[in-house]
């Protein structure tokens, strides 16, 4: 599957366009950060960065990846899934969330964030059901949906729609 080889060495496309809206610097965490596409990227960028995702094989080639290239980035296997998963309280300036929909996390996601840190959330919506994967509603939002569950986050960007051939809903907002 190269279009998925692709993917995941190029970061999020709605994480770089948002760029300016980031803090210049602090500590990010990558949530799902799978193979660490936009976890590397803000590593690259100076912020002390940690991504979590539930498979420990792909985090731990991550994180020889981050030694290996001298990256300020740890990453460590984390269920998110599970029963009050908690990811800390006002400890990160920047979270990046990218086609991956929990919504039980979404107070968790909100606790970490420290005032004045900023979320950027990209994931699909019920229209990308029609495309191809994924297609259980549960990992689908309902148009608006995101907005509402980064409440009370101020809204710094917005879109919902087809972008990068995917059906998808983004945000960019600021606690």
């Amino acid at each position: 599957m190269s279009g998925h080889d692709h993917s995941s060495q190029t970061p999020a496309a709605w994480l770089v366009a948002n760029r300016a809206l980031l803090p210049p610097a602090g500590r990010a965490l990558d949530v799902a950060c799978g193979h660490g596409r936009n976890a590397l990227w803000l590593a690259a960028r100076g912020f002390d960065t940690t991504a979590v995702d539930r498979d420990a094989a792909t985090v731990a080639a991550l994180d020889a990846r981050a030694r290996r290239e001298g990256l300020p980035l740890t990453a460590r296997a984390m269920d998110l899934e599970v029963e009050g998963a908690r990811l800390g309280d006002d400890a990160y300036d920047v979270i990046v969330v990218v086609h991956y929909l929990h919504r039980p996390l979404f107070p968790a996601l909100l606790a970490a964030l420290r005032p004045g840190g900023v979320m950027v959330y990209e994931t699909f919506t019920v229209a990308q059901a029609a495309r191809g994967r994924p297609t259980n509603p549960a990992f689908l939002l309902a148009p608006g949906e995101l907005a509402r569950l980064v409440a009370p986050l101020e809204i710094l960007a917005a879109r919902e729609g087809d972008y990068e051939g995917r059906m998808v809903s983004s945000v960019v907002g600021r606690c």
